[in-house]
């Protein structure tokens, strides 16, 4: 049986379960047990390490609280040992009295004394805001005995779990209407990402998380030039790398396992609204050298939350724009969706904050995405804004991805659809889907939409006398067809 059809066949057995109701429980309740065995195979690998080196491993978790010990002990032939295996009431009862508090308590530093940036930390602060829902222990009993034939020692198995979990997450987000909070197309992501090339060494920030996709392909595409790094540029990949902040508490559960379960030790993301930080008090310390997000659009704030910003609006998306502009260090690089309306609304608001961004940095891509693209979340046609902390714009290139089907929920977009995106983006070729518009030019009414110009058509201007000869001949059609109608009434 593949790791899919596992997890599949866990996803029916819950489905069962008094206490769970739709893919985003199912979805939390896979995770976390999914999550504790690999922090049992990621412990023990560890501990195999540590022998082969001569060094001591002191592990997160004490005996009592391993994987190996409460959800599925072996006897000596390595098979379950029915006699300590817990089952039923008993498993219930241990879960929420004993293992749930004891994984909640690595979150309070003062009384573990742990880092905030250790793995023991943000065990702490995953489970801080988990609940067991199962509500049967013969349930989740059966749940622990599929899992627990997973092995994430395999570096094959690693990959394919974070591939389906990336599909358990889309589909929670689809079931439950918020697969803008959870899920961006990958196919988005990647080529946002091509597009940026994260080096090793620059900081990455999402300030709108979800389920934190833009900072796991940031980290899969530093992974991918590993074997040229040294020890201690992966140590800062690990550690000091990636940042960002989650609103709601299922996304910031969701997105530090997703994180983890890729690969990155120590991911620095935290629970909060970012809109809430007065961006007036923001230093260069606190910037970052890279800045990939989809921020919430469609949202109003209160005012009292607009008062952390120089220009005040009640939109979401223009308020994250200021966020992310004044968080992006001198000589960083950003790359943020943006909805159609940020880019051709011409109000007091819209218009100073895209002139600012004219101003002040260099906007020099805009990449024009085709309706759909968000489906079935939303059908909201959007944009990516690519811009530098290194001076004005001069000119903005833009591309107008045209997919030659229309993009449904079945036919998404993929990565072919941005291949070509991803290929002119440092030379700025132009062709019949890119083309150049200075700066001087956007300035005169701020309306940054694209318009293909190979699309647009000399108006033809015809002779007044022309064009009431037109409307009679079109007059005379609408007639005749009247005609037959009232015709064929007539015989009927």
């Amino acid at each position: 049986m593949s790791l899919q059809q596992k997890i599949d066949r866990i996803t029916d057995i819950l489905r069962r379960d008094d206490g769970i109701s739709g893919a985003m429980h199912y979805t939390e309740q896979t995770s976390w047990v999914l999550f504790l065995k690999f922090l049992d195979d990621y412990e023990s690998e560890k501990e195999d390490e540590a022998v082969l080196s001569g060094k001591a491993y002191q592990p997160v978790l004490d005996d009592e609280h391993r994987w190996s010990n409460w959800a599925c002990p072996k006897n000596a032939e390595g098979k379950l040992d029915i006699n300590k295996v817990r089952t039923g009431d008993d498993l219930t009862d241990y879960v929420n009295n004993e293992l749930f508090p004891y994984l909640k308590s690595f979150a309070n530093a003062a009384i573990t004394g742990s880092d905030p940036k250790s793995f023991a930390y943000k065990i702490g602060a995953i489970f801080q805001y988990l609940d067991n829902k199962v509500a049967s222990g013969h349930t989740l009993r059966e749940v622990l005995d599929i899992i627990d034939t997973l092995n994430f020692q395999s570096s094959d198995e690693m990959f394919e779990l974070s591939l389906v979990y990336e599909g358990l997450l889309q589909n929670m987000g689809d079931a439950g209407g918020y697969a803008g909070e959870f899920y961006t197309p990958r196919p988005v992501v990647r080529a946002m990402i091509k597009a940026i090339d994260p080096q090793a060494g620059q900081t990455i920030y999402d300030a709108a998380a979800g389920s934190c996709g833009f900072l796991v392909e940031a980290f899969d595409h530093l992974k991918a030039k590993k074997s040229a790094l040294s020890t201690e540029q992966w140590d800062f990949i690990q550690r000091d790398t990636f940042f960002g902040f989650e609103k709601t508490s299922l996304a910031y559960v969701m997105g530090m396992m997703n994180m983890i379960l890729h690969g990155i030790e120590s991911p620095n993301l935290f629970r909060g609204n970012t809109l809430t930080q007065n961006i007036r008090d923001i230093q260069e310390k606190d910037r970052y050298d890279i800045i990939l997000a989809n921020p919430p659009f469609g949202g109003k704030e209160k005012s009292q939350i607009q008062q952390n910003f120089p220009i005040q609006s009640n939109a979401t998306e223009l308020l994250f724009l200021q966020h992310f502009m004044k968080t992006l260090k001198s000589g960083g690089k950003a790359a943020i969706v943006v909805p159609e309306g940020v880019l051709f609304q011409t109000n007091s608001a819209f218009k100073q904050v895209k002139q600012e961004l004219l101003e002040n940095f260099n906007l020099h891509t805009i990449l024009s995405l085709p309706a759909g693209v968000f489906l079935p979340y939303s059908g909201v046609k959007t944009n990516v804004l690519f811009f530098e902390r290194n001076g004005g714009t001069s000119d903005v290139w833009y591309y107008e991805c045209e997919p030659e089907q229309k993009l449904t929920k079945n036919k998404p977009i993929t990565d072919d659809h941005l291949k070509e995106f991803v290929e002119l983006y440092t030379s700025r070729e132009t062709t019949e889907r890119s083309w150049i518009v200075s700066a001087s030019k956007l300035a005169e009414d701020y309306d940054l939409s694209a318009k293909n110009p190979a699309k647009q058509k000399d108006a033809e201007h015809l002779a007044p006398s022309d064009i009431l000869k037109q409307i009679r001949t079109k007059e005379k059609l609408v007639s005749g067809l009247l005609d037959e109608i009232e015709n064929l009434l007539a015989e009927k």
